[in-house]
């Protein structure tokens, strides 16, 4: 991962999405056409709190976030999903 610049605006957070499983625990290998949305990540980068809501989470957490959570982006050819911190679901 090369070296991300900018700034995360207060109240979101940036995750590197987790890959999306190759083969099911009973070793059934899943097609391409048939992998979900990955549901997890590992927290990169944070934003300052808002005034009315402390930030939780840190880089380096993983955390579990919702389906139709937040804005997938590309940024030097890694994907990476911004999201605000009243998406995330469990921190792990």
């Amino acid at each position: 991962m090369s070296t991300l610049k900018g700034k995360i605006l207060a109240g979101k957070v940036l995750v590197k999405p987790q890959a999306a499983e190759e083969k099911t625990t009973s070793g059934i290998i899943i097609p391409d056409s048939a992998k979900e949305k990955p549901l997890k990540g590992e927290v990169l980068l944070v934003g300052a709190s808002k005034k009315d809501e402390t930030m939780e989470v840190k880089a380096g957490d993983v955390v579990l976030y919702g389906k139709y959570a937040g804005t997938e982006l590309s940024i030097d050819g890694e994907d990476y999903l911004l999201v605000s911190q009243s998406d995330i679901l469990y921190i792990a």
